[in-house]
């Protein structure tokens, strides 16, 4: 990149801290590896930039995978150079466990890099819960990752939810403003509790199903609890149908019926705004109608 005027006389450490935003670590480690250049010589972190300087940073460089690939089909929303948006099947985790694991998510992006020739760890953003289907984003390298977690934890990056809940709810419209804790009567299972940590569910109703009692939400987070919204959900009494965990209906979808409709952010790099839309699996398909699909 060329340097503009406003990083004249700043030291090559200030830019890429407060210009670009990457971390103390991040920057020590691009150093370590003598992966920062000033006019395409080694650069020293102190040494003040000029207009016109050339700084460049060696960002595409082969990493082991970090996971295992392996070959199923991944559906691309979104690629370019520094990010990759796939739609996560239900039935499925994010990623692994344990480096020997397959079968998630994360297994299958690296075959997906494999195949297209890109040596590079992956990197998911965000999780989904295993049987939670929708948009996850994956970072291409360190600081497409180090930007990416920031956004996420300025909650700049929107992630809305589509849900299929019991009962009609009161309002068409509102927050569940209520901490989440541990179970300890349940290894996997949360639950609101006054010691538990903060957690915000926005919720919109779309559609109410009269004939069969059920309600299409639309949700977005404030904040990323593990099942913040199944617990939630569960917590005003209209748990997700097919969440057994949280006391959701049987028979209707073998799954809790929670899909990650969409994803709006800007773009790390560029600043672009992005936006994309995960199609719905199809047994929540009977469900939703066109006009909810289509205006999510």
């Amino acid at each position: 990149m060329k340097v503009p005027s406003e990083w004249a006389n700043t030291t090559i450490h200030h830019v890429l801290l407060k210009e670009i935003g990457a971390s103390k670590a991040l920057i020590q480690k691009w150093n370590s590896a003598k992966a920062i250049k000033k006019n395409d010589q080694i650069a020293d972190l102190n040494h003040k930039l000029q207009f016109g300087d050339r700084l460049s940073l060696h960002l595409f460089k082969n990493e082991d995978f970090g996971v295992l690939p392996e070959y199923e089909q991944i559906e691309v929303l979104y690629e370019d150079d520094h990010l990759l948006i796939v739609n996560k099947e239900a039935g499925i985790d994010t990623h692994p466990n344990h480096p020997e694991q397959k079968g998630t998510l994360a297994n299958r992006v690296a075959f997906y890099y494999q195949m297209n020739g890109l040596q590079i760890k992956v990197r998911h953003i965000h999780r989904l819960d295993k049987d939670t289907s929708g948009a996850i984003i994956f970072a291409k390298n360190d600081l497409a990752q180090t930007l990416l977690d920031q956004a996420l934890e300025q909650r700049n990056v929107k992630r809305t939810y589509i849900a299929i809940v019991e009962g009609r709810l009161p309002h068409s419209k509102g927050k569940i403003d209520q901490p989440i804790g541990r179970d300890r009567h349940h290894a996997t299972r949360r639950r609101v509790s006054p010691k538990g940590q903060k957690a915000v569910t926005h919720y919109v109703v779309k559609q109410y199903l009269p004939s069969d009692n059920l309600a299409i939400v639309s949700l977005q987070l404030d904040t990323g609890r593990t099942h913040q919204i199944r617990v939630h959900l569960s917590s005003i009494g209209h748990p997700i149908i097919g969440d057994e965990l949280y006391g959701g209906k049987k028979g209707l979808i073998s799954r809790q019926a929670l899909h990650a409709a969409k994803l709006s952010l800007l773009h790390p790099i560029t600043g672009e705004k992005i936006e994309v839309r995960a199609q719905f699996p199809t047994d929540m398909l009977p469900f939703i109608t066109d006009t909810i699909a289509t205006t999510i």
